[in-house]
């Protein structure tokens, strides 16, 4: 038996990724072209890689296809209902922070935080006559977070593109969306709502609760936590 080690397949997440296993002994590589997902594992035995996308990773994890994989906090939040029932986080790893935030126009001077933001909602369907429109691919976290606060009086729409854009647009008044920088918002005139944000996310290692686990695979486990220094 082996373990199935999910890992992001390209871009900095994957570079970083190899980068955190390789200063703990454990050498992960491409061995295809660009176009091609083959990979080795040197440094343990009993470990398979497997690149995915980053957003396919907590499904995988999920339906316990992969024993381990690593991908954003975000992500496992965004697309796993009830998340602590199917994955465990070993190890926060130490790259790919980025906050989840809700940002609203500049120029609404008045609004700055969840409760601001609240009260112009309702004027908002008041006057226009329908909910004010939040851009996100974050639907479960920003429902979830919404309804913590209290508050009813909007409406998501799906953002797959360029999430800043939208409200320029006028195909949304606020957004929901990851930044690290916050350049790109103040480049679209928006500005984040005070209170913290929304979730504060970073590449992790996880282990899926609904892989099977032969003792065979139990030992590999154990072996590769002493091995990245995780302990027991």
């Amino acid at each position: 038996m082996t373990i199935k080690l999910g890992v992001p397949s390209k871009g900095r997440l994957m570079e970083k990724t190899f980068d955190w296993f390789g200063a703990r002994g454990i050498e992960l590589t491409r061995t295809g072209s660009d176009r091609e997902y083959a990979a080795a594992v040197k440094g343990i035995d009993g470990v398979e890689l497997v690149l995915l996308s980053a957003g396919e990773i907590p499904r995988e994890l999920a339906a316990g296809r992969i024993h381990l994989g690593v991908t954003g906090t975000d992500l496992v939040r965004e697309k796993l209902a009830s998340w602590q029932d199917k994955v465990i986080e070993l190890a926060p790893m130490g790259f790919g922070h980025a906050d989840l935030i809700i940002a609203v126009p500049r120029a609404w001077v008045d609004v700055n935080t969840l409760d601001d933001l609240d009260a112009v909602a309702a004027a908002f369907r008041a006057q226009h006559g329908f909910r004010l429109r939040i851009a996100t691919k974050y639907h479960r976290l920003i429902r979830d977070h919404m309804r913590d606060h209290g508050v009813a009086d909007y409406q998501l729409v799906d953002s797959q593109g360029a999430t800043e854009g939208t409200v320029k647009n006028e195909t949304a008044e606020a957004i929901a969306d990851i930044t690290s920088t916050g350049e790109t918002l103040r480049a679209n005139h928006l500005k984040i709502l005070g209170g913290g944000p929304v979730h504060k996310s970073q590449a992790t290692l996880l282990k899926s609760r609904k892989a099977q686990w032969s003792d065979e695979d139990r030992a590999t486990l154990a072996a590769l936590k002493t091995k990245l220094g995780l302990g027991a």
